[in-house]
């Protein structure tokens, strides 16, 4: 009677990992749109100065930013993430992974992971990359895409938790008026689709 009792037990254990994991997941993507979210109306303006910052953990201050300083804040806050750390870290054992289109002879901890193609890199040698869709399902709450402005200007932004009325998940990001939440995921092409695993 014990055995099957422990058997009952393993089985239903068994059956209820893969919930628990699926609502881990969800739980910290949530978490991540969150902190996303919360960026708006604090950080109102776009700010690509240039600032020394301290190491780890440094950020400019939380009222400017630029795109992928939204990503950077919102993955401290709910992945305890240091995007700062994690990619100086990364450039220096692999620099000639990283784009060159800066001249830089080696790294920078006060840009590099401020730096769109350089997230790109490190997410998808992190193995976080998936593949590109124009499918609105295919892109989950807390996914993180990349896309080509005009003039050829890379962007980052967070996908949200909510959608348009045609069922298009809206995105998180800073594309010059301060971090907003907006419908534009289709509007820019798509260059890369991430998410953190």
């Amino acid at each position: 009677m014990a055995i099957k009792k422990r058997l009952l037990f393993l089985v239903a254990f068994a059956l209820a990992v893969p919930l628990l994991t699926a609502n881990a997941g969800q739980l910290q993507s949530t978490d991540f749109v969150n902190a996303a979210r919360s960026q708006i109306g604090t950080t109102v303006r776009y700010d690509p100065t240039y600032y020394t910052l301290g190491y780890p953990k440094g950020d400019i201050p939380l009222e400017g930013g630029v795109c992928t300083d939204v990503v950077i804040r919102a993955l401290r806050v709910s992945h305890q993430m240091d995007l700062q750390k994690l990619v100086h870290d990364d450039m220096q054992r692999a620099f000639s992974h990283y784009p060159k289109h800066w001249g830089l002879k080696g790294t920078d901890k006060n840009i590099d992971h401020r730096r769109v193609l350089n997230l790109q890199t490190y997410f998808k040698r992190k193995g976080y990359e998936l593949p590109i869709s124009t499918i609105p399902t295919d892109y989950q709450a807390g996914d993180i895409v990349t896309v080509l402005l005009p003039a050829n200007l890379p962007h980052i932004m967070i996908v949200s938790d909510k959608q348009a009325a045609n069922n298009t998940p809206l995105i998180i990001h800073n594309i010059g008026d301060g971090a907003q939440e907006e419908d534009r995921l289709f509007e820019f092409k798509i260059t890369g689709h991430y998410r953190i695993k």
